[in-house]
Parts: C-alpha cells; sequence; structure tokens
C-alpha cells in the first residue's frame, strides 16, 4: 500500500471525529471533546501543526558526500530513526470502534519494533488498558515505553509493577493528563504531582523515567529536580489547555535550559521527516507523532505503520542530505533560517 492509500482506507473505519486528512492539521476535528481536537475553542492543535511549518530550513549542500545515518538510542535502546509512536489511548471514545486499546497496542507495538522505531503506550481508565499494553510489550520484547497516567499514588504504584514485568527501556506518565476532560472525577482519580511524590514515582519506577507535559522552563527543571531521565515538551496536542502555545515555540528555552542534563523529546503537530529536522536543529534530541499513527494502523495495520515509518525516514534522510548533515549530531540550530 502506499501512504494515500493506507489514508484513504483510513477514511473508510475512523470515527465521527477524525477524518483522516490529507493533512493532518486540526483544522477538520477542531475543538471535537471527546475525540481527537483540541480543547476549547480548538485552536491548540492548529498552532503546534503551524508553527512547524513556518520554520524554514538552510539549504546547504557544498559538503562530503556520504551516506546519511539517522539511528538513535534511547536509553539503551537502538532505533533507525529518532521517532517514536505517542501514547495514544481510549481509542472506541476518539477514533471510532475498529480498535480498542488493547487491539491498537497488539497492532501499532511490534509494527514499530518491525519498522525499526518504539511505541509509547497509553494508559485508560479500564486496567485491562494497561495489562494489555504490558502484555504486547512483553511479546516485542520490551521495545516501548508504557505510559501511565497521573492517578492516586496506590494506583501508580500498581500500574507500575505491572509495566515494569514486561521490562521496557524505559516508563513515562504524561502528567498533563490531569486537564483531560474524560478523566475528569474519575476513579480512581487523576490530577497534578509535587515535585517530591515524581522524586517517589521515579523511584518506584526502577527504570529511566521520562515526564511527558512539560512545556515551561520551571517545569523542565523540576522534573530534573524529581529525577526524571528524560522530558516531551508537549501540551497534549492542544487536549487539554486551551490557548498554549506551540510546542515549537517553547522548545529552544527548554532545551537550553536542561539539554545535555537529560534527554529532551518533543511532540505536537510534527507529520513529516522536515518536520522532525526541525525538531532536531531546535535541540530535541527525539521526538513523538500521535494521531497520524493513528490512521495507520487503521487503514492499514502493521504495513500502514511500516509505510509511514518509510515515508519518514525518506523525508528526514533528503532533508538532512540538503542541509550538510549526515548524522543526527551534525543536525544544528542554524540550519534553520533565522537561527
Amino acid at each position: 500500500m502506499t501512504y494515500q492509500e493506507v489514508l484513504e482506507n483510513a477514511r473508510t473505519c475512523m470515527g465521527p471525529y477524525c477524518k483522516s486528512c490529507p493533512t493532518c492539521n486540526g483544522l477538520a476535528c477542531r475543538n471535537t471533546i471527546p475525540g481527537p481536537g483540541a480543547k476549547g475553542i480548538g485552536t491548540g492543535f492548529i498552532r503546534n501543526y503551524q508553527k512547524w511549518q513556518e520554520l524554514c530550513v538552510n539549504m546547504d549542500t557544498i559538503c562530503e558526500n556520504k551516506p546519511v545515518d539517522t539511528t538513535f538510542t534511547l536509553f539503551g535502546r537502538a532505533v533507525s530513526l529518532p521517532v517514536f509512536a505517542a501514547p495514544v489511548g481510549a481509542m472506541t471514545l476518539h477514533y471510532g470502534d475498529k480498535y480498542d486499546d488493547l487491539q491498537y497496542n497488539d497492532i501499532l507495538v511490534p509494527a514499530c519494533a518491525q519498522a525499526g522505531i518504539a511505541a509509547f503506550t497509553g494508559d485508560g481508565t479500564n486496567p485491562a488498558v494497561m495489562q494489555g499494553a504490558a502484555q504486547a510489550l512483553q511479546k516485542a520484547g520490551g521495545c516501548g515505553v508504557p505510559t501511565i497516567k497521573p492517578w492516586n499514588m496506590d494506583t501508580i504504584r500498581e500500574k507500575l509493577d505491572l509495566v515494569k514485568a514486561a521490562d521496557p527501556f524505559a516508563i513515562a506518565m504524561d502528567i498533563d493528563a490531569a486537564g483531560l476532560p474524560f478523566l475528569k472525577n474519575m476513579t480512581p482519580p487523576a490530577g497534578s504531582k509535587t515535585v517530591e511524590e515524581l522524586r517517589q514515582i521515579v523511584q518506584w519506577a526502577e527504570k529511566p523515567f521520562i515526564l511527558k507535559g512539560i512545556m515551561t522552563v520551571e517545569g523542565a527543571r523540576k522534573a530534573l529536580e524529581a529525577g526524571a531521565a528524560g522530558i516531551v515538551v508537549s501540551n497534549h496536542g492542544g487536549r487539554v489547555l486551551d490557548q498554549c502555545p506551540a510546542t515549537a515555540e517553547v522548545l529552544p528555552a527548554i532545551v537550553d535550559a536542561v539539554g545535555g542534563k537529560m534527554t529532551v523529546l518533543v511532540d505536537g503537530g510534527i507529520r513529516s521527516g522536515m518536520d522532525v529536522f526541525k525538531a532536531l536543529a531546535l535541540g530535541a534530541d527525539a521526538v513523538l507523532i500521535g494521531r497520524p499513527f493513528v490512521n495507520m494502523v487503521y487503514g492499514g495495520g502493521a504495513e500502514g505503520v511500516q509505510v509511514f515509518v518509510d515515508k519518514l525516514r525518506a523525508e528526514l534522510t533528503d532533508t538532512m542530505a540538503m542541509c550538510g548533515a549526515h548524522s543526527l549530531a551534525e543536525i544544528r540550530r542554524s540550519m534553520l533560517f533565522g537561527y
């Protein structure tokens, strides 16, 4: 299948909110909550995407002519591309009833491993979601990152014990999920965490711990203080707080503050290998991509995932070569126009 064929097929089986648009930019789904859109007036998702498009790259082909290397290592796990599938949950609520969370992870996790990358798995109010994610990760040899929501401390410890048995190479928490509308007033409760609580969670994890949902320098410093090994600069796709800045806007300052002290990942509106390059040039170590992987699974299963990863790899490789970078370490902020 081609990328376009996968998208066309996804349009036949997605739920009422996601339209499997030619470009996943938030314009069609806008503020559909629940659903894949953004909170409030729906501009958070749109702004994330748009800010990557506003960045331009500097072409420079006066350099050595040699192959481009896109390989990356995250906490000891080597991947062929600095791209990870972002955690996505509540599949039937947001994307239609073709797949539930367990079925989605059963396809996504091994497909990502086969394609040379890795998936972050999501969490949900149903305990079976995390159980299924742990099983999928275990079958894939721990090639993935389970992502736990900020439940109460007892529930977090129970879920950590569950996922540690799958021996993932890292464990994450989407701390900003405290603002998800469908988690309000739920049992167990989800909510914000103090630095002290996060420090305890990091100790329980016994794995490199990643905090997803960091949007300020102060937040990044608090994550570092808590002992997190990495962060994801993320506003949850605009789905937790209206009128946030885009991740591309806050990333450089966060990298300048904690880069080199912890791993810095970023998500939010990244849709192409060119976007991946821009994120790396701003200082991110790697990126997460969410909604497009959903479209790929719904439209093409494991084959769809492979098609998308191949597309991203080709685009990133081409951009690096045309900008004079032959390895990820050679990508610099000066390769972006105006920097």
